[in-house]
């Protein structure tokens, strides 16, 4: 399967990408192991326009500065202290724009996941959501402004299809913040796939 090339991130349609990117399958290969699973839940983040966004308002900060890299990297931040978060960059160079993975069906590496996320049994709350997706992906921080065509975490074109009767719109989660940016339909998911955070439908 190849992996998904720069011109594939490097589109200003960061809520095109966020739709395109269901069904195509993440890896990461951290401390010898090798986890994959195909994401199934996705949030878009269009940048200096979005109340939403890191960058709203063109804020450059040192935590921000990854987003207005050239698409095709990684964006790992720590939410409320606990969470680290993954999202990939995309757009071109300046344009700050950036997906969430919200939510990850498991496919390889599950023993992996369990461990990193203190299971005994797979159930679908191991990367529902996404600071369960860092953590059992074994994403930190230190996987920040990483290459996704590198060799520690990248994402490949598996071939997969979703029928667009399949995927579901509706607002993104725990952006109260964004006042009348809260209610754009930017969260997009596999409908009934039991991987997808809740409310699901």
């Amino acid at each position: 399967m190849p992996k998904l090339l720069y011109s594939f991130y490097q589109r200003d349609d960061v809520v095109g990408l966020a739709v395109e990117l269901l069904g195509k399958q993440l890896f990461t290969f951290i401390d010898g192991k090798l986890t994959s699973g195909i994401i199934v839940e996705t949030e878009a983040y269009n940048g200096i326009s979005d109340k939403a966004s890191h960058a709203y308002g063109d804020r450059f900060t040192p935590r921000t500065a990854t987003m207005y890299e050239a698409g095709g990297i990684t964006y790992v931040y720590l939410c409320y202290g606990i969470h680290h978060l993954l999202n990939v960059v995309t757009a071109p160079k300046g344009t700050p724009q950036a997906v969430l993975i919200r939510a990850v069906e498991p496919l390889e590496g599950v023993p992996a996941m369990l461990e990193r996320r203190d299971m005994s049994r797979l159930a679908p709350r191991i990367t529902a959501g996404p600071g369960s997706v860092a953590k059992a992906f074994g994403i930190d921080k230190k996987l920040n402004a990483k290459d996704l065509l590198g060799e520690e975490i990248w994402i490949e074109d598996n071939g997969l299809k979703i029928e667009p009767s399949k995927i579901v719109a509706s607002p993104r989660v725990g952006v109260d913040y964004a006042g009348d940016h809260a209610l754009l339909p930017w969260r997009f998911y596999v409908k009934g796939n039991p991987y997808v955070s809740k409310p699901n439908s």
